[in-house]
């Protein structure tokens, strides 16, 4: 999954102000993608690397606590793996020692002993801010804190196999459907997405080894009724109805992994009669002919519909193969 665009790294120049007298050097993360860090500071010659420190998107992390003094600061970011190829440049002004475990700090971080490894390091010049000296890590989007969150929250979202597209850091109701859906799925309460450990719990659910199953979301302003086909041994099976209200999505249940299913939709009012547009109902669906009924059901047989008392539909015909999908209502 490659970034739609190059990220880079951002410093963000202001004026100079006095340093308080214990300030922690801060790495504010203003991009859309989870990332771990190192920082390399010279003084008198001397030049020390440490970390690794994971920063969350719109998360400040202290990397060195107490008063902060180097005449050269260094640092050194990488996504993680889970977003494919590096969205980070390798470009940088030094090669500098860094370990190779979750933690580290190397005194004299030129030579690299056993267990170590260089990695380019981009030469920063840390910016006062009200929290004490920082370093911004930023995109072309130029998030703020909040929508570097929710940016990366969508990314995840997406990584999962969740629609959150696009990635933008703007929480429309296609994202909140998406999350809505996610918290739904692994059983979470509402107010999950404020945990300062979200990002663990999107993590974990990005790197299972496959996502399967249909999603519906209702993009209309209107109520939609959706039925399922399910194939197995070439027999067809179609279930519904299910009710998607404006703005919701939904993951009708599948017995196993199958590798098609068949999507049907349609638009109803408050009476519950379809909605037309033009002389025809607002419906999605496709070319397999299947058969329905007005109430809910489940029908095995789709052979003259009409002729017992049952109606027929076309369905989209929807490939998984191994994978997820989302039909989107529009």
């Amino acid at each position: 999954m490659g970034p739609r665009w190059i990220a880079q790294i951002i410093i963000g120049l202001m004026l100079v102000l006095a340093v308080p007298a214990r300030a922690d050097l801060l790495i504010c993360n203003r991009m859309s993608y989870v990332v771990e860090t190192a920082i390399g500071s010279e003084n008198k010659g001397a030049l020390a690397t440490r970390g690794w420190f994971r920063v969350d998107p719109g998360q400040c992390r202290a990397v060195i606590q107490g008063a902060f003094e180097a005449e050269r600061v260094f640092l050194h970011a990488r996504a993680l793996p889970i977003y494919g190829s590096s969205p980070l440049p390798e470009s940088g002004h030094a090669d500098l020692c860094v370990g190779q475990q979750n933690s580290f700090e190397i005194a004299s971080a030129r030579h690299c002993r056993s267990g170590q490894r260089l990695a380019r390091f981009t030469e920063v010049k840390p910016s006062e801010s009200e929290k004490g000296p920082t370093v911004n890590l930023a995109e072309e989007g130029e998030y703020t804190e909040e929508q570097a969150r929710d940016a990366g929250i969508q990314r995840l979202l997406v990584a999962a196999g969740y629609d959150a597209n696009p990635i933008d850091g703007i929480r429309g109701t296609k994202t909140d459907a998406a999350l809505v859906l996610f918290l739904q799925d692994n059983k979470l309460p509402a107010t999950s997405a404020a945990r300062s450990d979200f990002f663990d719990v999107l993590l974990a659910a990005a790197q299972k080894v496959e996502v399967t199953g249909l999603s519906w979301c209702n993009d209309t302003l209107h109520t939609v009724m959706a039925a399922i086909g399910t194939e197995e041994k070439g027999a067809i099976t179609t279930r519904g109805w299910y009710r998607l209200e404006p703005g919701k999505c939904m993951r009708p249940e599948l017995n196993g992994q199958p590798k098609r299913v068949f999507s049907f939709g349609e638009a109803i009012d408050a009476s519950g009669n379809a909605i037309k547009r033009g002389d025809k109902p607002l419906a999605w669906g496709g070319d397999t002919v299947l058969c329905t009924r007005n109430v809910r059901f489940e029908l095995a047989e789709h052979a003259n519909c009409a002729a017992r008392g049952l109606t027929s539909a076309g369905f989209a015909a929807i490939d998984l193969a191994g994978r997820g999908a989302t039909v989107r209502f529009k």
